[in-house]
Parts: C-alpha cells; structure tokens; sequence
C-alpha cells in the first residue's frame, strides 16, 4: 500500500514510517520540520517539506504519488504549552487535520489514519478507560484532537467508500529496539526522556509536577504503551479497514504507573545517583489518572502491547540518549 505519513520527521511518525517499510509498504513522509528532524527520516524514503494546512500542496503529493492511506501524526502535543497558547493548537492541530482533509476529499485516497488521544476523555469517573467513556478534554490539546475525530467521523457520514481510525494514544515511550530512532524533542517534556537528560547531566533536576493528587503516592498515574507496539497497531488497523468502516480504538498497556514508579524504574536503569527531583506544583490541564482498557483492538484485531516492562522500556531510550546525547543533527 503507499502510505502517506504526516509528521513524519516526529517522534512517532519516524518510527511509524520503519514498521510500515518492515509490513512490505511504501511510505511517503511529509513534515514541515516545525519541530520534526529530517535526519530521523531515511534518505531513501521520498520526502516532502510541507504544512498540512496546503491543501493544494497536500493534494498534489497524494495524486502524484498514488497514496492509498493518510496516517496523520502531524500535531503539536504538549499539554501545558496549549493551556498558554490554545489558538496554536486549534490552529496546527484542528486546522492542520482540516487542510489535510480538504486534500483527501479532493483526491483518490479512501483511507485515514488518525493519531489521537487519551486527553479526550479529560478527566474521567472510572478507570480503565474505554472507548465509549464519554470525551471531555479539559486541556486545549484533547480539544483540539477532539474536534479533529468530530471532523473524520462527519467527513465519513458524507464521502462514499471514506474509512477512517480514531486511535486514542496513552503515553507514549521507548525507542527502536535496533537503536537506529529515538526521542528528541525541543523543548523536552516528556518524563522519561526529561529523567535520561538529568542523567545524562543535561538538565540539573529532574521536576515532579505535583504530589497532593489522589492516588496512591499522590502523583500521576500513567499508562505507557512502548513506540514500536503503537506502530505495530497501526499498521494492523490501516489492513484491516474496510470501506465505509469507522474504527476506535484506545492504544495502551491497560496499566498505569505513577510518576514516582517511572522514577524508581529510572534509577534502576541509569543508577540511583544520576539524577535529582525536585517535588513542583501542579501542571495546568493534568488529569490525576489515565490508564486504558485496551480490549477492544485484541478483540476485534488481535492486538496486544508486548513490551510491559516500563525498565526495559527506559533502558532501550537510555541506551539511544547515551549514544546520542544531542539528539537528531540539526
């Protein structure tokens, strides 16, 4: 199949853009390098320099190149920055997956990828969380991915033959097992590479946002889901959509770990002296506790997270910070 990847030169879009090369597919990247490196991007893979928002553009690339399915990654993520600056997110995030829309409805392709996530369920009643748990992001990043499925779902009710996933992501951590892609992020925020920076003498401490929340040992509970595990869904859902289809699926572990834990599993890996903590408030927009039921796509598609350890997780990205203590060139 050629697949299109949006936010390509990102985190998990170069990594999504390995597994589905590995599944037998073509891939065609696509990032404007906002925040993407190019170098994480194979030389030998076609890559265009582009916004989603170029409709025009966008379509061209997607007749030119005969592309079969968009996998969208494209998006800016933090949770905090889009607290101070919504019309950023609402702008890049719901107006990036708009443009990049316009262009498939205008094009041959049928088939739609989304990358989503856990902050639409804002700050829910119940744990695990599943699919049908009701969507009430309180942070403008969930919104802003909110509004986007809203939009994929409307397009699907009016595009004949139109199928699309919604895959809701928990967090996200670890890097290519063979070492060849990793996590660089500017500025980092992430917590398990923000924990291998101070142990790499990056940053002088390490900052716990919070312990006063009502969970065991007062800080956020979690769920990480390793990167090649959420690839590996991808591309098992992109073959399975059918026309017409509508997919939802929450891609996680179905556990959580707190803050603390991630902390101690650190220290395991990297020794426990490496890095200091220092206990901060709270972040705008954190919900207390996140964790999915993940039971859905092993039902219906056989898919499972694998790599539950979160020490063999920290390990493998300690193993890639320490060989690339700068991240990506450039």
């Amino acid at each position: 199949m050629n697949v299109l990847v949006t936010g390509a030169a990102g985190y998990i879009g170069s990594h999504a853009i390995k597994g589905l090369r590995a599944a037998g597919h073509r891939v065609v990247a696509l990032d404007n390098l906002s925040r993407g490196h190019r170098a994480a991007v194979p030389t030998d893979v076609p890559f265009v320099e582009a916004d989603v928002r170029d409709s025009a553009h966008v379509q061209a690339v997607l007749e030119e190149e005969r592309i079969e399915c968009v996998m969208h990654f494209a998006a800016f993520a933090y949770v905090g920055e889009s607290v101070d600056k919504p019309l950023m997110y609402y702008d890049n995030n719901t107006g990036g997956t708009l443009g990049l829309l316009k262009a498939v409805a205008a094009s041959a392709c049928r088939r739609f990828v989304f990358s989503s996530t856990c902050a639409t369920y804002g700050e829910p009643q119940e744990m695990p969380i599943r699919e049908e748990t009701p969507q009430s992001p309180v942070n403008p990043y969930g919104a802003s991915k909110l509004l986007s499925e809203r939009m994929l779902r409307d397009l699907g009710r009016a595009l004949p033959g139109f199928s699309c996933a919604l895959l809701r992501y928990f967090n996200v951590a670890g890097v290519a097992a063979d070492g060849t892609l990793g996590e660089h992020h500017d500025p980092e925020t992430h917590l398990v590479p923000v924990i291998l920076q101070a142990a790499l003498g990056q940053r002088d401490k390490v900052v716990v946002f919070g312990q006063d929340y009502a969970t065991p040992d007062g800080t956020c509970i979690r769920d990480y889901v390793h990167v090649e595990d959420l690839v590996e869904a991808h591309v098992r859902v992109m073959e399975a959509l059918a026309p017409g289809d509508l997919r939802i699926y929450n891609l996680g572990v179905g556990r959580g770990h707190s803050v603390m834990e991630i902390l101690e599993a650190a220290r395991a890996v990297v020794g426990a002296n490496r890095f200091r903590v220092e206990i901060g408030a709270r972040r705008p927009g954190d919900p207390p506790a996140l964790y999915a039921d993940a039971g859905k796509i092993a039902r219906e598609l056989g898919w499972k997270a694998a790599r539950t350890d979160i020490a063999a997780t920290i390990d493998s990205a300690w193993r890639w910070f320490q060989a690339h203590p700068r991240g990506y060139p450039g």
